[in-house]
């Protein structure tokens, strides 16, 4: 067997690697100096640690236009004002999330609550009582009887021959929470800041449920049905990331937000090559994600798309190859929390009390208005 040559040991400095350091909370202040401590420690740790730094690099970035998927019961567990958070402070400018949890962000917003759920409670005894339980969290069927109505009444005023997708429909919520609630919400706040909220999955969802029930109504009653295409919302998505320099995604969780988002890049490399000669759409470039983070307790070894690595994206083409990317297997009702504390944090200490872009999402979403126009999916 060769034998290791004690005369040619390296010492790490040897080839630049950067040395881990005591995590000291004598000086630690407050949840930027714990994750920048952190970011030179190791294990889980370090994720966490790192994860603010992505976050930090990828909203300083001026050319970064960022997406935000989100899955996981992350509004009844009560982190939708972070999601306000980000949206507000311009962290964020596309979202792509399930139906179900906007439908209890809805909820919330609209002045309802959830409940904690008490052990000592049969779920058959729940089910009796009109209480959905979501593992340790309560939500009354009243809640969402109310809602029902609410969308119904917000459908009533929409033009008959109008084509839904599930962007008009929450941003239709959006605006009537603009109108009739008071506080914050993610429909609300994305209203405001002109941010697109899909929600590929739609008919996954109560909220889903609740338009099909309105459509099937109309039908049975002789009525010409609103028409739904989830392809429009595909093409509005597509168009809107193809103007842009660099993408960055932030994933909580995983499942179909996850990967309708980044199978974005892709499709424009598709759309590139698979249209009749001469005829695909010459404004068409493409582009990978530069920046990637993802809180998700999935590990990848089940297989599952909700595990799949940044590394395995760049093999499809959806990630580049010299992006920053950093991954956190944890529960992100914990760690989400602290990352974007301690990031609010660093941006103060920078004196930094906005977010500066060289886009504008409003022309953006304007060009994306009349390309959809010249290309149309419905004739």
């Amino acid at each position: 067997m060769r034998q290791r040559n004690p005369q040619k040991y390296h010492t790490g400095f040897d080839d630049n690697l950067t040395p881990l350091e005591p995590l000291d909370l004598l000086k630690i202040n407050d949840f930027d100096d714990m994750l920048r401590a952190q970011s030179l420690t190791a294990f889980g740790g370090r994720t966490v640690g790192e994860a603010a730094d992505t976050l930090f690099k990828m909203i300083m970035d001026k050319d970064a236009f960022v997406v935000m998927t989100l899955s996981g019961a992350m509004t009844p567990a009560k982190m939708g004002l972070l999601v306000c958070e980000m949206v507000e402070r311009g962290f964020v400018h596309a979202i792509v999330s399930t139906g179900a949890l906007m439908t209890h962000g809805f909820v919330e917003s609209s002045g309802r609550s959830h409940f904690k759920y008490d052990p000592s409670m049969k779920d058959s005894d729940l089910y009796k009582k009109g209480y959905n339980r979501i593992y340790d969290v309560i939500e009354p069927e009243k809640n969402l009887d109310e809602a029902e109505e609410i969308v119904h009444q917000i459908l009533k005023k929409l033009p008959r021959g109008q084509i839904l997708t599930s962007r008009i429909i929450t941003q239709e919520l959006g605006q009537w929470l603009i109108k009739n609630a008071e506080g914050r919400g993610i429909l609300k706040s994305a209203r405001l800041m002109n941010i697109p909220v899909y929600i590929p999955a739609f008919t996954d969802s109560e909220l889903g449920l609740d338009f099909y029930i309105y459509v099937l109504r109309q039908a049975i009653e002789g009525k010409r049905p609103f028409r739904f295409n989830p392809l429009l919302d595909l093409q509005h998505y597509a168009e809107l990331i193809n103007q842009q320099k660099k993408v960055g995604i932030i994933t909580i969780g995983g499942g179909v937000p996850r990967n309708w988002a980044q199978q974005v890049a892709p499709l424009l490399e598709l759309i590139q090559s698979r249209m009749p000669k001469d005829k695909a759409p010459k404004h068409i470039k493409g582009i990978q994600f530069s920046y990637g983070l993802r809180i998700c307790p999935e590990s990848v070894n089940w297989g599952g798309l909700s595990g799949c690595t940044y590394s395995e994206g760049i093999s499809w083409g959806k990630m580049k190859l010299d992006g920053n990317f950093s991954e956190v297997l944890q529960d992100a009702t914990v760690v989400w929390p602290w990352i974007l504390k301690a990031v609010i944090q660093r941006l103060e200490k920078h004196g930094i009390k906005k977010i500066k872009k060289n886009f504008d999402i409003k022309k953006q979403l304007r060009k994306v208005v009349a390309l959809a126009r010249k290309h149309k999916l419905e004739r």
